[in-house]
């Protein structure tokens, strides 16, 4: 088949690799869409240590053509969206429920074989069905979804307050449509990105700007996202945080960045610093949330590109082009 692969820091191809065949407990999914995320670039350029050469891809969906010889809850023909989450159920962290910070933590397309490849493997177990009006090709957003559904667990959002978002990208936007429905009073997003901005307009935020200077909030935010990873944005970001209020780490830094806190301020106002990994008992209400039409996929999905393409799909990601991107291996 065909499929992606990191082969060494800073070189994806398209190639020839082997078909995937089934464990007993385990599915074939042709992939009908696979998203692209920063952990991909993060793969690309060395600063993640899975081993390579990987087959990267872990927001996908697509339908099952293959059967392990214990599976019953699936059939041939199946649509389904894919977690790609692999937990070892041993460690501490997962007997105490925090399973996405595992000892042994993998991934679909980070540690095993992904989705960018016209066939992937998967646990059963990791599978959720589409209904049938969730188009198969826009699935491949509930992964990133259950990751912005494992942010607001984190933040314990209450009703009323007021939300600042660094990062116009594609989960900054589903931080926006979340914290809209979790009863925030106003949810202002910063970007030096202005195409970008323009979508969080066009999704009802309250106000946009390159510069939280620009935003008429001397007290602050209750609540603070940084969904960038960058260092400048984390730093302003956490001066921007009202007393008694929240600062949450969700966009992914690089394994070197800093930044510096006041101690003093943070006992003094209370002010509660956290961060969200991953996925974390969130996949499946992400794609109930998906089906109810939580997102608009034409929206978030800027580029929709052949598997073929995907060296040019990474090189427009990492230029910040677009929203979501996604390879289908169909076409």
């Amino acid at each position: 088949m065909k499929a992606a692969v990191i082969e060494s820091v800073g070189k994806a191809v398209v190639t020839e690799v082997p078909d995937p065949t089934p464990g007993p407990r385990q599915v074939v999914v042709e992939v009908a869409a696979c998203g692209l995320c920063g952990t991909d670039l993060h793969i690309l350029r060395g600063e993640f240590a899975p081993s390579l050469p990987i087959v990267p891809g872990h927001e996908f969906a697509g339908t099952v053509v293959a059967l392990g010889s214990e599976v019953s809850e699936l059939a041939e023909g199946d649509r389904v969206a894919v977690d790609p989450s692999l937990y070892c159920y041993e460690c501490r962290y997962c007997r105490t429920g925090h399973n996405n910070l595992c000892e042994r933590w993998a991934a679909i397309g980070v540690t095993t074989a992904g989705g960018a490849a016209q066939y992937a493997v998967a646990p059963v177990a990791n599978c959720v069905r589409l209904p049938e009006h969730v188009r198969t090709e826009d699935a491949a957003l509930v992964e990133p979804l259950s990751c912005a559904v494992r942010g607001y667990d984190v933040l314990n959002a209450r009703l009323g307050a007021r939300v600042l978002i660094y990062g116009s990208g594609t989960m900054g936007l589903m931080m926006l449509e979340l914290a809209k429905r979790t009863g925030a009073v106003s949810v202002e997003v910063v970007d030096l990105n202005e195409e970008r901005l323009r979508t969080a307009s066009l999704l009802g935020c309250t106000a946009t700007a390159t510069g939280a200077d620009a935003l008429d909030r001397p007290g602050g935010w209750d609540v603070v996202v940084d969904a960038t990873g960058n260092a400048a944005a984390i730093q302003d970001g956490l001066g921007r945080v009202a007393k008694a209020g929240t600062f949450l780490q969700f966009g992914v830094a690089d394994y070197a960045t800093t930044a510096t806190i006041e101690p003093y301020r943070i006992y003094n106002q209370e002010i509660t610093i956290t961060g969200s990994m991953a996925v974390l008992h969130s996949y499946e209400r992400a794609a109930e949330l998906f089906a109810t039409g939580v997102l608009d996929p034409d929206v978030f999905i800027s580029d929709r590109m052949p598997l073929a393409s995907y060296p040019q799909a990474l090189e427009r990601f990492a230029a910040g082009a677009g929203r979501k991107i996604v390879v289908t291996p169909g076409n």
